[in-house]
């Protein structure tokens, strides 16, 4: 099949994703709008906050990825059984997840007065972490249906949802941040109710989707001999979950750190900050949507054994990847002065997040790229070696040469993002180098089908 039809078939199914992924991301990014209309003291904890709680939360986003790897394969199989085990045994895997990070969060939360931040700074943050904390709840089960309604190329539903997420959010937002129809004024705390509750209201709507609609009806009607727990399924999730939340939580992780590490600079480089990673994170997500699609994709014909299919969508999946992170590359050089604009009318801010936002263009195409290669290695099982490569990219490449850059040469917050260019880089480089080797290897017959163990 040609490389153009192939990359209209993932495009048609990350689509949706990408929609609902953007949406998601505006969830924060309206926060952290309508929290910096007080004033940057509040934008800058809000910024702690995302730094403190992302490791632990990408953690368990990348736990849910097993699950439409897992559906997918089985669905490729034509194994409606296993989906809906998958399904049952995916999801309270991710929501046990999801309670202890909360519970982790909630008793450490006063941890974040000895991150050396400004102390009004972290008088703010510590009830926002909190709150935040446990939203992660409801957002890890909702992620982890979605996973499953993504593994059967169903991504509507919750696309849709997401997108009604944006009023309710905007609306409680509204109400509780500043205090609005006779509720209290809540500032930055309210923000964090108002992600909150709209998370619960997304999490409880998918799931009864899921129980009613007739698309998913035969996998819930097998409920009573498919849904129990299992030793064996729940170690094949965590078999593909554990590396892959180690990928993007070491991924988010060098940029969480990098954060604090920013902040200790002060609060007007932290906020600065903040701006530029909101922009490359909502960029990232269509990369990452890519990266899901392709991931799905190559699943279902691996689960079919496939390999001349796993090669074309691999390489049209790569392509469309190329071709938006230089798109969004051009897009960042040509907006730097305005996109900060939203955020803050702090001309210090401005200033410093224009000039982070140059590097932010520079790593575009990197950036997309990993994240392609990250998401075609899943889809085959590979996913040992592969987080070997984020771990050298981020930890022993990008941390140390953002901190040389930052502290010894005195670059301050760009050196970090200097740091940033050179793990990205790094690790896609690495890792789409090994996905066609490994597809190469294979079809030449050279060696067989080995990547459920490496």
């Amino acid at each position: 099949m040609s490389i153009r039809s192939e990359a209209g078939k993932t495009w048609k199914l990350s689509g949706p994703i990408i929609f609902g992924e953007l949406t998601q991301l505006s969830l924060g990014i309206i926060d952290n709008i309508m929290v910096g209309a007080i004033d940057y003291k509040n934008l800058a904890a809000a910024s702690l906050v995302n730094a403190v709680i992302n490791i632990p939360f990408v953690v368990a986003f990348g736990i849910t990825m097993s699950i439409s790897q897992m559906v997918s394969m089985a669905n490729g199989r034509k194994n409606g059984l296993m989906v809906s085990h998958y399904l049952f045994n995916g999801f309270w895997l991710c929501t046990i997840v999801a309670i202890l990070i909360a519970l982790l969060l909630d008793f450490g939360k006063n941890s974040i007065y000895y991150f050396g931040q400004d102390p009004e700074v972290a008088e703010l943050a510590v009830p926002y972490l909190q709150i935040m904390g446990w939203s992660i709840v409801p957002m890890v089960m909702f992620i982890a249906v979605k996973q499953f309604t993504d593994g059967l190329e169903k991504t509507y539903t919750a696309m849709v949802l997401s997108l009604l997420a944006l009023p309710v959010n905007v609306a409680l937002n509204w109400v509780l941040i500043y205090g609005n129809w006779g509720f209290p004024e809540l500032g930055l705390v309210g923000a964090g109710y108002g992600t909150l509750i709209t998370r619960i209201i997304i999490c409880i709507a998918l799931l009864t989707v899921v129980f009613i609609h007739p698309m998913f009806k035969r996998y819930v009607a097998v409920r009573r001999s498919q849904w129990k727990l299992k030793m064996g399924t729940l170690k094949s999730l965590l078999q593909i979950g554990i590396p892959s939340g180690m990928q993007v939580g070491m991924e988010s992780g060098a940029f969480a750190v990098s954060g604090i590490l920013i902040g200790t600079l002060g609060a007007v480089e932290q906020a600065a900050h903040q701006i530029a990673l909101n922009c490359a994170a909502f960029t990232f997500m269509v990369s990452l949507g890519l990266a899901q699609g392709g991931s799905i994709r190559v699943s279902n014909a691996y689960g079919r054994s496939s390999w001349m299919d796993i090669t074309s969508i691999g390489k049209s999946t790569l392509i469309m990847g190329l071709g938006y992170g230089i798109f969004c590359a051009l897009f960042f050089v040509l907006a730097k002065n305005i996109l900060p604009l939203a955020f803050t009318d702090e001309s210090a801010v401005i200033s410093l997040a224009s000039t982070l936002l140059l590097f932010a263009a520079l790593f575009q195409i990197s950036d997309a790229t990993q994240a392609i290669g990250v998401g075609l290695l899943r889809g085959i099982k590979d996913v040992r070696i592969s987080t070997l490569y984020v771990a050298i990219a981020y930890w022993v490449l990008g941390i140390p040469v953002g901190c040389l850059m930052a502290f010894v040469f005195d670059l301050g917050a760009i050196g970090m993002w200097i740091g940033f260019v050179s793990g990205l880089t790094f690790s896609s480089i690495l890792l789409n180098r090994r996905f066609f080797h490994l597809i190469k290897k294979i079809r030449a017959g050279f060696i067989s089908k080995p990547l459920n163990k490496s």
